[in-house]
């Protein structure tokens, strides 16, 4: 299947138009900032995009970003523009053939943001081996990925490595395609099926167990939305499965809770994120708006008091009284689309 997978991005897909569904496309406008920095990117590079979400999340100047399954290195030059000149962006993929376009214009991206020495590299690997790379444990603080993890075929490996790669209080921000259900086997041995993200993707349930047996105990979705076939024969194949992209955020925090635990605790956002002065959204359930104190869950508390996050955020209460579970935890399906009702994924 690797092979398959090389194939299929190496020299049959040469641009988004070539893909036969609309999976790895990406829904909705990208905010404000996010759009001048896209257009800063080479047009060859922008025209060989497979992503289907995005995956830039706030507050990354000066840090060290790694991209799973990089492809062309859109996202990797958009990320360097985020992280700035003295943050680092390290993208690998599989493919030489995608390799090889983000290699060539990698001079032309660092000249036009004007950085003296480039803030990007690209190495070629296996996202599910890349303890082959040497990257340091730790050695990241953010982990990104654009519709890949699905296409890789030890998904637990993904997950043990980006939990062994990540820094205390980092996270694995991504965005990928699940289904509503198992994919049979017959699906998911499929060349084409599991080059368009369908065959590879993980049933929901699978994804969150996978996630806390890798350590990151309180997966946060952030949001989600059906995906669209375009194709009536491969949706005739795959039917009655329903696919769905979605974003999550994994944190690296080893006192997480199994639960959203009430301690009495509440924080309020200060605004000083420049991209999002107005308003913080932590995942689906959790908006702050500036100045406004809102009452969290344990778990809550620490994703943003334990992480980069913490000084955008004024913290009240501690951990002296528990109060048990936080009002409102549930265990509904993670996706709003669903045609069952759904309710947070995150439970505060």
């Amino acid at each position: 299947m690797h092979t398959d997978v090389q194939r299929y991005y190496g020299s049959i897909i040469n641009k988004t138009e070539d893909l036969q569904t609309d999976v790895c496309t990406t829904a909705g406008a990208p905010a404000a900032h996010l759009r001048i920095a896209l257009s800063a990117v080479h047009p060859e590079v922008r025209e060989r995009y497979y992503g289907c979400g995005t995956v830039f999340p706030h507050e990354l100047r000066g840090r060290r970003v790694l991209d799973l399954g990089c492809g062309t290195g859109r996202d990797c030059f958009v990320l360097a523009q985020l992280v700035g000149a003295n943050g680092h962006v390290a993208g690998v993929d599989m493919t030489e053939e995608q390799l090889a376009v983000g290699e060539r214009y990698l001079p032309w991206h660092m000249e036009r943001f004007g950085y003296a020495a480039p803030n990007v590299e690209f190495h070629k690997g296996y996202i599910e081996r890349l303890d082959e790379l040497n990257f340091a444990a730790g050695s990241f603080d953010v982990i990104v990925s654009n519709c890949v993890i699905n296409l890789a075929l030890d998904k637990a490996a993904v997950l043990n490595a980006a939990q062994r790669l990540l820094a205390n209080g980092g996270e694995l921000y991504f965005s990928d395609i699940y289904a509503d259900r198992r994919v049979p086997r017959a699906l998911a041995s499929d060349p084409v099926l599991y080059g368009e993200c369908l065959g590879g993707a993980l049933y929901w349930h699978d994804f969150l167990t996978l996630g806390k047996r890798a350590g990151f105990l309180d997966p946060r979705l952030i949001d989600d939305h059906p995906v669209g076939l375009r194709n009536d024969a491969i949706a005739a194949r795959v039917a009655p499965i329903q696919f769905y992209s979605a974003t999550y955020r994994l944190f690296k925090l080893a006192e997480l809770e199994p639960a959203c635990e009430d301690y009495g605790q509440a924080v309020a956002y200060l605004g000083t994120i420049p991209e999002t002065p107005a308003v913080f959204q932590l995942d689906r359930h959790h908006r702050f708006e500036r100045g406004k104190l809102i009452p969290v869950c344990g778990n809550t508390w620490r994703m943003l008091f334990d992480t980069r996050f913490r000084p955008h955020f004024s913290f009240h209460g501690d951990w002296d009284t528990h109060y048990g579970i936080f009002a409102g935890c549930g265990t509904d399906l993670p996706f709003a689309t669903s045609s069952s009702t759904s309710a947070p994924a995150s439970c505060c």
